[in-house]
């Protein structure tokens, strides 16, 4: 089904009365017919969050104009940080990969359902390993081998390859690199990445053999944005599995790589659909 033509609305601001009333009948006035509305009080630091999805078919502000009459209208009044975006906007999004291909197929299979509303301009990788995948799904692919020597100027070449793709948001699908503060501040709460929710009691290349050892009775997975602290950024998405004494290392690591998939899907389908918002390196994620 096609998306309507609606505008999506992310506010925080501190909490106060009226907020609701004041934000429905800015729309109502002005025929805006509201799609969905969820909203949320952090009652510890007192700081209101909203998320609101409206019809703009017959709305009466045109829509280039909608967020300069919303911030002189009620944002200046509320203290109000805000974020517009439109439903039929389809960001372009990158993939980051290595050598780990069950995350990258998850992806483009959806993707190839129709399931994920973007744009795919580009894969890039620091290994030539899964090259074949992305031309199975004809999607550019750019090989950028990084070590310690070249880190900067590769990582330099990246920046300039996301430019030129116009890339909004990118998704480290099992990348196994520490992406810089420079891409980071660049791509500010819009690098997506996975990883076993081990971290930090079993860090390094086996986790999943490590918890086997210790005979861990759950495994999971984190999805988060990437911030400068390692694998310490706003979580969008987790989950668990069980384990019980009969699982082997390799059904650690099949169920591992379940979630893996499953978790970095849910959390990229919420931040396309705009149903993410940062605050204070906490992540709302709305319904």
């Amino acid at each position: 089904m096609q998306e309507k033509e609606a505008a999506i609305l992310l506010i925080h601001c501190p909490d106060q009365k009226g907020i609701v009333a004041t934000v429905t009948e800015f729309l109502h006035k002005n025929k805006g017919n509201i799609i969905s509305l969820d909203q949320h009080v952090d009652t510890h630091d007192e700081v209101f969050f909203m998320r609101v999805k409206w019809d703009i078919s017959d709305f009466l502000i045109p829509k280039e104009k909608i967020g300069e009459y919303f911030q002189t209208l009620i944002a200046d009044s509320y203290e109000m940080n805000w974020q517009l975006s439109f439903a039929t906007q389809k960001l372009k999004m990158a993939i980051f990969v290595s050598k780990m291909s069950h995350c990258l197929y998850d992806i483009l299979s959806r993707f190839d359902g129709g399931e994920l509303h973007v744009e795919i301009p580009v894969i890039v990788s620091n290994h030539i390993d899964l090259e074949h995948i992305a031309k199975k799904f004809n999607i550019p692919f750019e090989y950028i081998p990084i070590t310690a020597e070249n880190k900067a100027a590769q990582e330099e070449k990246e920046l300039q390859l996301l430019k030129q793709y116009e890339i909004d948001f990118i998704v480290l699908a099992r990348y196994m690199q520490i992406l810089s503060n420079k891409i980071v501040a660049v791509y500010t709460h819009k690098v997506i990445n996975i990883h076993h929710s081990f971290l930090p009691a079993f860090p390094g290349a086996k986790p999943y053999h490590s918890a086997y050892k210790r005979g861990v009775k759950l495994i999971g997975a984190t999805s988060h944005y990437v911030t400068e602290d390692l694998d310490e950024g706003p979580i969008i998405s987790q989950d668990v599995a069980h384990i019980d004494h009969r699982s082997t290392i390799q059904d650690l690591v099949r169920k591992g790589r379940d979630l893996e998939k499953i978790v970095l899907a849910r959390a990229v389908y919420a931040h396309i659909r705009r149903k993410t918002l940062v605050y204070n390196n906490r992540t709302i994620v709305f319904e």
